[in-house]
């Protein structure tokens, strides 16, 4: 149950569920929204092996970006995995728009020649969000929870990108299409965890079984098969870093 995009640390006990996630033995990797709460977080995932930390810049934090940028260089050396950063130009977002943009290409142009796997946010900015990631030469990025056009899909694919999927997205008729138009060798898995929401319960980091039925259903796989695709596609990205 690879989890490629959650919030450990956004939890009311994140020490209890990191505890959990790596009991599990599950591939997680864990998204901060800003470099200070990498650094809050760093020593409890030190020793861990399965769960990974992400180094992250949220759009909509974009009011800290620049107070915070010298700290996301202060640990880039720290992990090999960037997240959650991107932009947002939805109602909540549009506001720093300009901001956004600003620190997003500093960030993109600091990692381009680094090896790193992105987790990227691009509510509403999807074409943006792709045409620098372009621009930069970014090899290794993941769309987490993308709800842009359908047309965009091909032009991301054909980039090589790949698109991780949620509980969520196969509740909704905009998901369902968004899902049908990614191949199979670009598909992984996230929850987005806490902010979803199952049997009145915020979802646990791995608890993507409902996403791998879905997929056995519509790729007429078994789950075992699905499991294997989704998981020949997360050593695909993580052979990118080493």
């Amino acid at each position: 149950m690879i989890d490629t995009h959650c919030h450990i640390d956004l939890y009311p006990k994140p020490i209890d569920i990191l505890d959990a996630c790596e009991k599990e033995g599950f591939p997680i990797l864990s998204m901060t929204n800003l470099p200070s709460h990498f650094e809050k977080g760093y020593p409890f995932f030190q020793n861990k092996v399965k769960v990974r930390q992400a180094l992250g810049m949220h759009p909509l934090y974009a009011e800290h970006h620049k107070k915070e940028f010298p700290k996301f260089l202060k640990n880039l050396s720290r992990t090999s995995y960037i997240g959650e950063v991107g932009l947002d130009f939805s109602l909540e977002g549009i506001g720093t728009k300009q901001l956004q943009v600003e620190i997003f290409e500093k960030i993109l142009n600091t990692i381009a020649s680094q090896k790193k796997i992105l987790s990227i946010h691009s509510r509403r900015a999807e074409k943006e969000v792709l045409e620098l990631l372009k621009k930069y030469k970014i090899r290794n990025a993941i769309f987490h929870w993308y709800s842009g056009g359908l047309n965009l899909i091909d032009e991301i694919v054909q980039s090589g990108y790949y698109f991780s999927i949620n509980p969520a997205m196969i509740k909704s008729a905009s998901g369902k299409k968004i899902i049908d138009k990614i191949p199979q060798n670009l598909v992984l898995t996230e929850t987005d965890g806490p902010f979803i929401i199952e049997n009145n319960l915020p979802i646990k980091p791995g608890q993507v079984g409902s996403v791998i039925t879905y997929f056995s259903k519509e790729w007429k796989l078994n789950e075992d098969e699905v499991q294997k695709i989704i998981r020949s596609n997360f050593n695909n990205v993580l052979s990118q870093i080493k």
